[in-house]
């Protein structure tokens, strides 16, 4: 009897991590690929709308185009007057409505155009809804010619962010705003020359060089 009772037990213990281990396998093939880089993540929740509202309100997008707070007037609008312009030499930079209204704002662009603003620095009217596949003009579908976002606009820096932080903005802009109609003029430059060094790979290209560099150590 104390023989096939221990049989029984070991019978009974082996089903159990069978049945373990199929609802692991079960899991974990069910489970969703990794996006591969710049590629959209699934549809914006609420939670990444506000993850987005923090990074623009932390990255003082406001000091820039509008308003002091979510709650201020002119929040994103843009420049309302000359006094919010910025002077680069001879030229004249204004920073652009970045609320969803179709006609003078970003409701015209996908979250992944605004994103490969933010990333890339290239202005959305003028780059398609793609993947940027090279960090390289002329190279991939990176534009030959590449028309970039006006400085002070610190995409530059920016483009180091994580990709999901730059979604989450994007995805507060586009799903995060109420439409404010409000025309800017388009900015008079600099040429956009100057930008394309910046996309080079000995400054990082899109992404910062890995870690550790000969400047930096392990933890």
């Amino acid at each position: 009897m104390r023989n096939v009772w221990r049989n029984t037990s070991r019978f009974a213990g082996l089903v159990a991590s069978v049945l373990i281990l199929v609802v692991v396998i079960a899991a974990w093939t069910r489970s969703p690929a990794a996006p591969r880089a710049g590629a959209a993540p699934a549809a914006p929740r609420r939670g990444d709308v506000l993850r987005g509202r923090y990074s623009v309100i932390t990255h003082d997008c406001a000091g820039c185009h509008g308003g002091t707070n979510p709650a201020a007037q002119g929040w994103l609008a843009g420049v309302t007057s000359p006094e919010m312009e910025f002077k680069i030499g001879p030229f004249t930079t204004r920073p652009r409505n970045l609320t969803p209204d179709n006609g003078t704002g970003l409701g015209r662009f996908t979250e992944r155009q605004i994103f490969n603003a933010l990333r890339y620095g290239l202005r959305p009217e003028d780059t398609p809804d793609v993947v940027i596949t090279s960090r390289t003009p002329g190279q991939g579908n990176f534009p030959e010619h590449p028309h970039y976002l006006a400085v002070p606009m610190p995409w530059t820096a920016w483009r180091y962010m994580p990709e999901q932080e730059l979604w989450d903005m994007a995805a507060y802009l586009k799903r995060g705003l109420k439409p404010v109609s409000n025309k800017v003029l388009d900015s008079e430059g600099p040429p956009d020359f100057w930008a394309s060094e910046y996309t080079d790979e000995k400054y990082g290209g899109a992404q910062p060089p890995a870690f550790p560099t000969a400047n930096e150590q392990k933890p």
